[in-house]
């Protein structure tokens, strides 16, 4: 199992996976924001404010270069030269294996003045590269909904993320990191937002206030 496990652990790696690559493009000194959402489906989408995944054609490949990214396992040493690097995340797996394991997964690409998208089914691209629009700034706009198939359970503990995240967030000056949950609909229990960023310290700007985004 190329994360390890298919238990909730497992389930929660498809997360980091995809953060950890947007991590890199903060460390690279492109990226200030990372915006994660957990969706009622249990669906969860990564955004980035980085260089976004380049859209163009892959010499070696003879496809798009977000496509070999999303598509062909350890696919990062392909980007190298100074250019655009593909996180293999903590298993060196990265987003191939996200794509992989996911039974829908959609990318959007901010680049260049223009978005674009690719969509998958379970690692296979099921709707090919193209410009969908405009779009102001560049950056990276992943959506995956784990596979029921794979997975023992799609459960993701806010708890868990919230975690990770802020670890993450402290780990990197400068660097904002949102998690939202949008499953939670009970008025007795506030939707879940919380902004971490590290400063003079690792602490929530919003606090440890919860609030329901109506």
């Amino acid at each position: 199992m190329y994360i390890g496990s298919t238990s909730e652990r497992g389930l929660h790696q498809l997360v980091y996976e995809i953060v950890d690559n947007a991590v890199d493009e903060a460390l690279a000194g492109v990226a200030t924001e990372i915006d994660v959402v957990i969706y009622k489906d249990g669906s969860v989408s990564v955004n980035d404010n980085g260089r976004g995944i380049p859209v163009d054609m892959h010499v070696e490949e003879k496809m798009p270069a977000v496509e070999v990214a999303m598509t062909i396992l350890h696919a990062g040493g392909k980007f190298g030269k100074g250019g655009y690097k593909v996180s293999g995340g903590l298993h060196g797996v990265g987003m191939s294996v996200v794509n992989a394991l996911s039974s829908d997964m959609t990318t959007r690409v901010r680049r260049d003045g223009n978005l674009y998208e690719i969509k998958f089914q379970r690692g296979l691209t099921t709707v090919p590269l193209k410009k969908i629009g405009r779009a102001e700034g560049t950056g990276t706009y992943q959506w995956f909904k784990p596979d029921a198939d794979i997975f023992e359970t799609l459960d993701f503990a806010w708890n868990t993320l919230e975690k990770r995240l802020r670890e993450l967030a402290f780990l990197n000056r400068g660097l904002r990191i949102t998690l939202r949950d949008e499953r939670v609909e009970d008025a007795m229990f506030p939707k879940r937002r919380r902004t971490t960023t590290r400063a003079a310290s690792c602490r929530s700007s919003s606090g440890s206030t919860r609030t329901r985004k109506r």
